[in-house]
């Protein structure tokens, strides 16, 4: 595939996920999470449950079959993919906003811990 081919939106989206991804590791190298609030430091264990969530569905994802044959080219193939990883997103963000999976519970009384709060 030719990056021609993508279409700007799609090509904006992973920019913008890159670049979220650089933003997410300076937040995390800079913060000094010993002097942080309970619910600073469970937000933040809260997001990075829904992170580890949305790559779990990611692959869950790439062990459906899905046949495709080279004559069945989308030409909206990468909107389609946009709007998957979107959906992804937001349903690992829901599921651990609603009821997760105890990681970020766990991870944040370990942290309360190590931290002394």
């Amino acid at each position: 595939m030719d990056i021609g081919d993508i279409s700007p939106l799609y090509k904006d989206y992973m920019q913008n996920q890159s670049a979220a991804q650089t933003k997410l590791k300076n937040k995390i190298d800079s913060t000094d999470y010993s002097k942080a609030t309970d619910d600073e430091l469970l937000d933040a264990c809260k997001q990075f449950e829904a992170y580890f969530l949305e790559q779990v569905f990611k692959e869950m994802e790439k062990t459906v079959d899905c046949v495709k044959s080279e004559e069945d080219t989308d030409p909206n193939g990468n909107l389609v993919d946009f709007f998957k990883d979107s959906a992804i997103q937001e349903l690992a963000s829901t599921s651990t906003q609603t009821q997760g999976l105890g990681l970020a519970q766990m991870l944040y009384e370990q942290m309360k811990r190590n931290y002394g709060l």
